[in-house]
């Protein structure tokens, strides 16, 4: 998702459609999920410098029910998506839904206020607002923007872009009806087909960090059937895809997606360092399993994004960055 995000900046700064950009910018849904009262603290921020955005990939029993409220949805992906201030790459970490960290006890309380929990909690109990507050205390990282990206929505992005291909690494069968079997091998799968293999985890041997790189691998197949001679040559397709990426997210309102495309349009797909949040795996914690930081590794990690450093790290890192 935070892919595609970056692909459509791209696509719009290619093609200098600043009026049709202007029609998608307004055509998107807007919300403010920033804690209550912070709005003369938090100026929007100018993108000519480095930019953190907060890329929550969501699902809802109830697709209608407001993403500022406590209620239905929870997060199945989160990621800090941190544009260096030389825009030339983007790095996308990547944090364990089941990662154990303090959730605040609401959107404007002090951090530390409230209890441990899994972090994809922090949706359920206090909507986009919390999730905001529960990631920027754990990470000490100031989050400029928000997009939330509604995973049922991306079934239409994936169709219209006539599908992807992706690996399957073991055949398994899927634990959600109508209990599809992916077949080892190169797959070709539709927008359902693709959903239903990415949400799948219990059948590998590390759980939700296979799903999570089977995310990235989706991503990346997406971007790149999105950037191909046959999308980018033909107008209708593009139009499709464009309009189905925007009719599947929810922005702040703060966000411009032409000023996102203007200062983002050297980004590619081949610039995006995919990262996970460092961690010492799973634990069982109060008869639950859950993730535990590597605190010290972590610590140094949102440090580096802080002070626009990102680049030493991963290199420091590289054998760990993929998580």
């Amino acid at each position: 998702m935070a892919g595609v995000a970056v692909l459509v900046f791209a696509l719009l700064a290619a093609t200098g459609a600043w009026v049709y950009a202007r029609g998608l910018d307004n055509d998107l849904a807007r919300t403010n999920p920033f804690p209550p009262g912070e709005a003369q603290d938090r100026p929007v921020k100018t993108v000519d410098g480095a930019l953190n955005i907060l890329l929550v990939g969501t699902d809802s029993r109830d697709p209608d029910a407001p993403m500022d409220q406590r209620g239905e949805w929870r997060a199945d992906t989160i990621i800090v998506m941190h544009i260096p201030s030389n825009h030339q790459e983007a790095y996308l970490v990547s944090i364990p839904r089941d990662l154990y960290v303090p959730i605040p006890e609401s959107a404007s309380a002090d951090c530390g206020s409230g209890q441990r929990r899994k972090i994809n909690a922090a949706f359920a109990f206090g909507g986009l607002p919390l999730a905001v507050r529960t990631v920027e205390c754990f990470t000490d990282v100031r989050l400029d923007h928000v997009m939330a990206i509604d995973f049922g929505g991306f079934e239409e992005v994936t169709d219209a872009l006539g599908g992807v291909d992706l690996t399957v690494e073991k055949t398994i069968t899927s634990i959600h009806k109508p209990y599809r079997t992916f077949t080892e091998g190169v797959n070709h799968m539709d927008g359902a087909e693709a959903l239903d293999w990415i949400r799948q985890r219990k059948q590998f041997p590390r759980g939700d960090f296979d799903r999570m790189r089977h995310q990235q691998e989706f991503l990346r197949a997406l971007m790149n059937k999105a950037a191909s001679t046959g999308t980018l040559t033909n107008p209708i397709k593009m139009n499709d895809f464009l309009k189905a990426v925007t009719a599947a997210v929810t922005v702040d309102e703060g966000f411009s997606l032409i000023d996102m495309a203007l200062q983002f349009r050297d980004l590619r797909g081949e610039n995006l360092i995919f990262v996970t949040s460092p961690h010492n795996g799973s634990q069982t914690i109060n008869g639950e399993s859950v993730v535990v930081s590597d605190r010290e590794q972590a610590l140094a990690m949102y440090q580096a994004i802080a002070a626009d450093n990102m680049a030493d790290w991963v290199a420091a890192n590289e054998s760990d960055a993929g998580g």
